[in-house]
């Protein structure tokens, strides 16, 4: 199972537990992890289902890559980060 966890400041906006999700990709564990809280979901996905511009996400260290189709794999046994993007100088 994937570990799905968001950053302390996304709670001051939506709620966002911490939970373990089965999932091959990142489109899988999210689509797990975001059952039944909807305002996470459109919080962190656009209406197409692609990461929003403010939003940034890892597995283990690695940043996600496919920010449109979510087709980063994701091994078992791994933490997901789910943060916001920070931008400016």
């Amino acid at each position: 199972m994937a570990k799905v966890v968001s950053t302390p400041n996304l709670a001051r906006h939506v709620p966002s537990a911490t939970v373990e999700v089965h999932g091959a990709t990142l489109r899988e564990v999210l689509d797990a992890a975001f059952a039944g809280n909807e305002q996470m979901r459109s919080y962190v996905l656009d209406d197409q289902g692609a990461l929003r511009k403010h939003m940034t996400v890892f597995i283990g260290a690695a940043r996600v890559r496919d920010r449109v189709h979510l087709s980063d794999a994701v091994p078992e046994d791994t933490t997901v980060y789910v943060l916001q993007a920070l931008s400016g100088g």
